[in-house]
This record gives C-alpha cells, structure tokens and sequence, in this order.
C-alpha cells in the first residue's frame, strides 16, 4: 500500500471515530493542515490539528466519502473525492480537493482540503 492509500485509509478511519491518536497518527508533528480554502491562518503542529479536527467532528453516520488518489508521488498526493452528508446543518453533497504533503514515514507534511458544495 502507498502513502496516498494509507493515508486516505488512517483519514477515513479518523473520520468516522474521532479518536485523537488515530488523528495523530496520521500528521507529522510539525504539520500544517488547512480544512477548507478560506482557513487562515493555517493550522500547525500535530496537537494543534487534533483540537481543531475534534472541535469541528462530524458524528459517525451523518456522511459518506468515495475517492481515491488522482497523482501520486512517494512523497505527495492529490486525492479526489465526494462527501455526502445525510443529516444536520452540512446535509448536502460536497466535492473535494486534498493536497497532502508526506514525510519520510509516510505521515502528512501538509494537509489542504478545498471543498465545494453542489449546488442544484
């Protein structure tokens, strides 16, 4: 399995747990994580990611993703995909854009989600 795959897999099994060393495990300590194209500034640092991930969760069972890596390298990915979202105030369907940056061990470096909600 490559860093993009693992990486796609440790955020899905992050995502629908919200367990914080799951997240952890996913970003390098020093990390930058950006979860939307209008968040400045940046988030840095792996404890940093944690908190804000948990402040903004999604509960298990209100969403949905498929997706996959469009361009890959050992050390970068651009993942495709869509979120769909069934109950509460984001309940719509969501196309995303990641640019993930790896480290040596195959953690994020950098982490940039632009998402774009469907409209009609």
């Amino acid at each position: 399995m490559n860093n993009a795959e693992r990486f796609l897999d440790g955020y899905l099994k992050a995502w629908s747990s919200n367990d914080p060393d799951t997240i952890r495990d996913l970003f390098a300590p020093d990390a930058t994580y950006r979860g939307g194209a209008h968040d400045l500034p940046v988030t840095e640092g792996v404890d940093a990611i944690v908190a804000l991930w948990l402040n903004r969760r999604d509960e298990p069972g209100t969403w949905s993703f498929e997706g996959a890596a469009d361009v890959e390298t050992a050390s970068a990915a651009v993942i495709r995909g869509v979120t769909t979202y069934t109950d509460g105030p984001k309940a719509d369907v969501y196309d995303n854009v990641w640019l993930v940056r790896f480290d040596d061990e195959g953690r994020a470096l950098e982490f940039q989600d632009w998402w774009f909600e469907r409209k009609g």
